[in-house]
């Protein structure tokens, strides 16, 4: 029989396609391995109802769960598996008759030759183009033997190589078997291996790598996925390098011209802005100046908020002459609200894409880096994580704000969390200070890769007129320190020069 094993076709899961560079060549033999609860059983659903929807006969051989539990799976997801040739060898009380989709009979007084028989059988009878095999534990059971075991899987690997058929080998990992069957790597065309992931709080994690994928450059190490109505959605790991599009470097203004001149225009397209400073310095107040500023040019905006509601964003805003919520209604901002317990980094990184390559986001704002933090407080890898998010955008020519709290509000402050300051293109610094009784605010920009900055420290104020930079504070000394000594002459500050305070 002819076969065409150059082809390839779709797992059903557009993120695992993206992975294997487009689907999985055809007419092979492949292992999908995991613990109990990864998805293994949605990931074979998703692939036989995708060969449904081609136009292709599909079977699905279960040793392990039921007709009954399988329908469970499938309408958990909004699925019919009508259409779907079930293969059921599960435990019964007497043997049913069996209509032209579906055999029932006894598993374990079965000798495993006779069962392979049976499955062949099915497989001459209904000739799929598309077969899952759940699962190899029962196989394992059955054989007793582990030399005949692996035998009657290479009787199997022979029988469906002489077939037009896509194989799928589901394979429980548990912890008392540990250990991965190297055999079972070798003999299959391709091996897919979920994880899941338990946390000391929070939501369980699940992760996916593909072992090996025989003649095929597929994206390795681990990708994020999650289980949600309507199957596995899978996130492939973020490659900065494969996303590089032409930009210009001009650079974006505020809206407040003395803002604006402490960077000579603003950030720079393709840049990350730091900013940083205790609490209530005004930090998210200063970047949404950039991003309000955006909005009225008409540029698509993003804000990604992890530590602060929705609705106390939207009103502080507005306080000081923002109305954030009209350019959301005029679908050039989306303001999106993240629960740090429940989202994992590749599936941020995948929300951020979303933006940029679908929406043309050209401003995003990260709030704060304290909760990208929380969001994975079990990652080992994480500044690497954000490094390569970060230069994705900056290869895509979006400017990227991100937030650093700081401990502390005078003096000697320290950083919490992340060092990223050497990871991002500008450094603004905001600082406390008293002076006459009163706290102060003061800015300055400390780092500018992309060109030339001031290196004065201005008085900085946000209230009712909005965002406002005041002259250099050359009359005091000590400013970054929190514990400044006045040493000019008796001349007015900010909120003494006009505005009626």
């Amino acid at each position: 029989m002819p076969t065409d094993f150059g082809r390839l076709i779709s797992t059903g899961n557009t993120g695992l396609d993206e992975i294997v560079r487009g689907g999985l060549p055809a007419n092979r033999l492949y292992l999908v391995e995991g613990s109990p609860g990864s998805g293994k059983t949605t990931l074979a659903l998703q692939f036989l109802l995708e060969g449904m929807r081609r136009g292709e006969p599909v079977l699905y051989i279960t040793l392990s769960e039921t007709s009954e539990e399988l329908e469970v799976v499938a309408q958990s997801h909004g699925w019919s598996l009508e259409g779907v040739a079930l293969f059921e060898l599960a435990s019964a009380d007497e043997v049913l008759g069996a209509d032209r989709d579906q055999s029932i009979l006894h598993s374990w007084e079965m000798e495993l030759g006779g069962t392979i028989q049976l499955i062949k059988q099915e497989v001459e009878r209904i000739m799929p183009r598309r077969v899952v095999f759940d699962s190899l534990s029962e196989m394992r059971l059955l054989a007793q033997d582990p030399l005949r075991y692996r035998r009657q899987l290479l009787l199997l690997k022979q029988f469906f190589s002489s077939l037009k058929t896509t194989v799928l080998l589901i394979d429980d990992l548990t912890g008392t078997r540990a250990e991965r069957d190297s055999h079972l790597h070798s003999l299959c065309h391709g091996v897919i291996t979920l994880e899941r992931l338990t946390l000391d709080f929070g939501a369980a994690r699940r992760r996916l790598q593909v072992q090996k994928l025989r003649g095929v450059d597929f994206t390795a190490g681990y990708h994020d996925f999650i289980i949600q109505r309507g199957g596995l959605e899978v996130f492939p790991r973020l490659i900065a390098a494969g996303h590089y599009s032409p930009f210009a470097g001009e650079t974006i203004g505020s809206d407040v011209a003395e803002l604006d001149a402490l960077l000579e225009g603003g950030p720079a397209r393709g840049t990350s802005t730091l900013i940083t400073g205790p609490s209530g310095a005004g930090k998210t107040s200063l970047a949404l100046q950039y991003v309000a500023a955006a909005c009225r040019r008409g540029e698509h905006c993003a804000i990604y908020e992890f530590d602060e509601r929705i609705g106390t964003l939207l009103a502080r805003a507005e306080a000081f002459g923002i109305d954030l919520q009209r350019f959301i209604d005029d679908g050039r901002l989306v303001l999106r609200q993240l629960d740090a317990a429940e989202v994992a980094p590749g599936q941020f990184a995948a929300m951020v894409r979303e933006q940029v390559d679908g929406r043309n986001a050209k401003v995003i704002l990260i709030d704060s880096l304290n909760g990208y933090l929380a969001a994975m407080p079990q990652e080992q890898q994480l500044i690497l994580q954000l490094h390569e998010l970060l230069s994705y955008l900056n290869q895509a020519g979006v400017v990227t704000f991100l937030i650093n709290p700081q401990q502390g509000f005078f003096g000697n402050m320290q950083g919490h969390g992340l060092d990223v300051s050497y990871v991002a293109d500008v450094v603004i610094l905001l600082r406390f200070f008293e002076a006459e009784g009163r706290i102060r605010k003061a800015i300055s920009v400390v780092k500018n890769r992309s060109g030339a900055h001031e290196d004065t420290i201005r008085e900085l104020r946000i209230d009712g007129e909005g965002v406002r930079v005041g002259e250099p504070l050359s009359a005091f000394k000590g400013i970054l320190t929190g514990t400044p000594e006045y040493v000019g002459s008796r001349t007015p500050l900010m909120e003494d020069r006009g505005s009626g305070a």
